[in-house]
């Protein structure tokens, strides 16, 4: 048993079974045992599309690049990664968008990272550039911005909702007989009112809504862009899509807290809601498959085959992985946020 699940069995004893939130928020954010704290090279956990082909990071180094320049090419501006886990993603999107004369000297790059260990691994990595750690989004300084995040919003703490009969009940996390933890629901809850459920199960991320509100108050007063890519349904609200890795495989999310990752799936229909209430305008979503070909994924697979022809079956089966239907292609979905009245940016 983990520290951690040792603790939590404890604080369920003294306290009383927690939300499903509570309990992914100390699994992945605990200061001393959470996942994040104590596995900061995940142990191939997982892989994330920038570590399956450089051409990932790339051709979002050239969307950055083009979007800068429609912001009128500002002499200073903050490029900003949320979420960046080893800093792969920003690395080859500053080396790609370095053949666009005056983007990287122009560049202030800000990273919104919690873990201490992953901060020293995004500072090795960019280690050439200058960069600066922030702890949120509103951490920021003023300015024009243009802001990526790559498999963020699908480590956001959960909210599951289960409907029994006429109503709604919260999943909690508590104690079986035996005393080990297990699912169970509390006492009757009310949805928060901008969910629409499909089904008897819904999950709600409430951090979704402080991000944007952060986002669109940003974008009212300097000019920005946003680009977000993850995984989810992009026609209704998840139900039941909790899961936990290790060493690449899915195992139970409340066998090993802290031990392994915690992900679900994003809301992009409530995420598009929130973002319109906040008066942005929102592209997407769109599959990745489709965003990353609109980008130009395949002319440079073949620019990277002719200058490594040795490794060209390699090179084809990462990118292929990227776009094909059967892998990350159609599950990622790809959506920008922008200021009302400006062209929707490449890829939408």
């Amino acid at each position: 048993m983990s520290a951690l699940a040792q603790r939590i069995i404890e604080a369920i004893r003294i306290n009383g079974p927690m939300p499903v939130s509570l309990y992914m928020l100390m699994c992945l954010h605990d200061p001393r045992d959470g996942y994040y704290a104590t596995r900061p090279g995940f142990n191939h956990d997982f892989t994330t599309a920038p570590e399956t082909s450089q051409v990932f990071g790339e051709l979002l180094g050239l969307w950055a690049a083009h979007e800068w320049m429609r912001l009128g090419s500002p002499e200073k501006f903050w490029l900003v990664e949320l979420g960046p886990g080893r800093g792969v993603m920003m690395a080859d999107l500053l080396r790609a968008a370095d053949s666009v004369k005056g983007f990287t000297a122009a560049a202030q790059i800000a990273l919104v990272e919690a873990s201490p260990a992953l901060r020293l691994q995004q500072a090795d990595a960019l280690s050439r550039h200058q960069i600066r750690h922030f702890d949120e989004l509103a951490s920021v300084p003023p300015g024009p911005a243009i802001i990526i995040a790559n498999e963020f919003l699908d480590c956001f703490a959960i909210r599951q909702f289960v409907r029994d009969g006429n109503g709604w009940r919260e999943r909690q996390v508590g104690l079986d007989a035996a005393g080990d933890l297990a699912f169970g629901v509390g006492p009757p809850a009310d949805l928060p009112a901008d969910v629409i459920p499909v089904g008897n199960h819904v999950e709600v991320a409430p951090a979704l809504e402080t991000l944007i509100t952060s986002l669109a108050s940003r974008f009212r007063q300097h000019p920005g862009r946003a680009l977000f890519i993850d995984y989810g349904p992009d026609d209704r609200s998840p139900d039941e899509t909790l899961r936990s890795y290790k060493a690449g495989e899915q195992v139970h999310p409340l066998g090993e807290p802290g031990l392994a990752d915690l992900t679900a799936d994003v809301d992009f229909p409530r995420l598009r809601r929130i973002c319109e209430s906040e008066g942005l305008a929102v592209h997407g979503p769109t599959q990745q498959r489709y965003f990353l070909t609109h980008l130009g994924a395949k002319q440079r697979t073949e620019a990277l085959i002719r200058a490594n022809p040795q490794r060209a079956d390699e090179i084809r089966r990462a990118v292929e992985k990227l776009v094909s239907p059967d892998q990350m292609g159609t599950r990622f979905k790809c959506i920008a946020m922008t200021p009302h009245g400006v062209e929707p940016p490449p890829g939408f």
